[in-house]
C-alpha cells in the first residue's frame, strides 16, 4: 500500500526518479492535488528516528513556504499518512513527535514548496531576456511544475494570485519589444557564459547593412523594449552597445575573449552609459515648476542635488549628473515646466530646439 501511495509523487513531477515500480495512482480532481502537494511538503520535513516533529511546527513549516493551511488538517494528515507510509509519533507527551521510522526506505520527495514555485513563475516572466537561452530548455521542466503547483488548490491561493497584484511598469512610453531570432539570442548567451570571442553580422543605423566583427562579449543589459550586448571589438579597448535585434547572425568562436583591465558592469551602468553619448559630467542648473518637481524629492537626480524656493510656483534644481541623451529626453518630456540655465552649451540646445519646435507648430507662409 505504502508503495502504490509513494508514487502519487511523480504525477506533477514526470522527471524525478520513480521511487518505485508500481503503476501509478491518477489525481482526480484539483483539490486532491492541492492535498498531495501539502502532504507531499509535509513528509519532506519529517525527520528520521529519533528525531521528531510536533503538529504545530509543521504547521509553522508549511506556512512559511506559502501553504494556507490549519494545525488541526496537519494533525489529520499525519495520521491519514501514517497508514500509507513508515512514520510513528511519540504518545508519551504533548504535543506528539512525530517521525519516519529508523528502518523507514528512503525515497525522493518533492522539495519544490509554493514560494519557491512563485519565483521561478516570476524570474519566467521578467528574466527570461537576461537567463543563458542554453539553460532555459534545462529549467522547463520546474518552469511547468511550478506552474503546476501554483494551480493546485486552495492552500496555495492567496500565494498563486500575487502574480496579479506585482507588476513592473516602465517610467517611459510603452514600446513592443523587437523579436530577438533564437540563434542569435543562443550564441550571445553560449559565448557570454563561455568567456569566448563571438562573430556578429550587425546591422547599424549609421550603415544601414551587415557588416561581420570578431566581438569581445562583457555583458547583456535590458533596457526598456531593448537588449543590448556589450562587447568591444577586434583588440581596441573602446566599449560599445550593440542592440541584439540588429544581430542578423552571431556565431561563439574558438577563441577566449578579452575584458578591458578594471570593467565592470555594474560601473559601467552606473556611469550613465545605457544614456547613451556618454560625455562625462555637468552641472546642471533648472528652473523647475513645483509639481514636475514633486518626484525629486523622493527620488534625487543625485546624491548632491539641492532643490531651493525661487520665484512663485518655481523651484531652482542644482545636480551632477551624467552628459547624455537620457538627460536631454528626460528634459525634453517637462516641456515648458522647465528651464535649463546651466551649462551655456546645454542652454543653448534648448533654445535652439525650443525655436525648431516653434517652427513646427507656427510655420510662416
Amino acid at each position: 500500500m505504502r508503495r502504490d501511495a509513494a508514487l502519487h509523487l511523480t504525477k506533477l513531477f514526470p522527471n524525478q526518479n520513480k521511487p518505485f515500480s508500481s503503476a501509478k495512482l491518477p489525481m482526480k480532481n484539483k483539490n486532491n492535488n492541492d492535498t498531495q502537494l501539502r502532504q507531499w511538503a509535509m513528509l519532506k520535513h519529517i525527520p528520521q528516528h529519533p528525531r521528531q516533529i510536533n503538529a504545530r511546527e509543521l504547521t509553522e513549516r508549511l506556512r512559511s513556504e506559502g501553504f494556507e493551511i490549519s494545525k488541526r488538517t496537519i494533525e489529520r494528515d499525519l495520521v491519514s499518512s501514517s497508514a500509507v507510509f513508515p512514520l510513528v509519533s511519540n504518545e508519551r507527551s504533548v504535543p506528539y513527535g512525530w517521525s519516519w521510522s529508523k528502518d523507514a526506505e528512503a525515497f525522493a520527495l518533492p522539495t519544490m514548496s509554493p514560494l519557491q514555485a512563485l519565483t521561478l513563475e516570476l524570474a519566467r516572466e521578467h528574466l527570461a531576456n537576461l537567463l543563458p537561452a542554453s539553460l532555459l530548455d534545462t529549467l522547463s521542466p520546474y518552469f511547468k511544475c511550478a506552474e503546476g503547483i501554483l494551480s493546485s488548490g486552495d492552500s496555495v491561493k492567496k500565494l498563486a494570485d500575487w502574480q496579479k497584484k506585482v507588476a513592473i511598469v516602465s517610467a517611459g512610453q510603452h514600446l513592443i519589444a523587437p523579436n530577438y531570432p533564437t540563434e542569435v539570442i543562443e550564441e550571445v548567451h553560449a559565448a557570454l557564459l563561455a568567456n569566448q570571442q563571438l562573430e556578429i553580422s550587425y546591422i547599424s543605423r549609421e550603415h544601414g547593412e551587415a557588416r561581420t566583427y570578431p566581438a569581445h562579449p562583457l555583458g547583456i543589459v535590458q533596457r526598456g523594449a531593448v537588449t543590448y550586448l556589450i562587447a568591444t571589438l577586434y583588440d581596441y579597448t573602446d566599449i560599445r552597445l550593440f542592440a541584439v535585434h540588429r544581430i542578423q547572425a552571431a556565431k561563439v568562436l574558438d577563441k577566449p575573449s578579452n575584458t578591458p583591465e578594471g570593467f565592470s558592469l555594474a560601473k559601467y551602468i552606473d556611469q550613465g552609459a545605457l544614456g547613451f553619448e556618454e560625455n562625462g559630467l555637468l552641472n546642471l542648473v533648472i528652473r523647475i515648476t513645483v509639481p514636475a518637481a514633486e518626484h525629486l524629492w523622493e527620488t534625487p537626480l543625485s546624491l548632491e542635488q539641492e532643490i531651493k524656493p525661487e520665484k512663485p510656483g518655481w523651484l531652482r534644481l542644482q545636480a551632477t549628473v551624467a552628459d547624455t541623451a537620457q538627460l536631454r529626453w528626460w528634459l525634453r518630456g517637462f516641456a515648458e515646466a522647465v528651464e535649463v540655465l546651466e551649462p551655456t552649451s546645454l542652454r543653448e540646445e534648448f533654445i535652439n530646439m525650443s525655436q525648431s519646435l516653434s517652427k513646427n507648430y507656427h510655420p510662416t507662409n
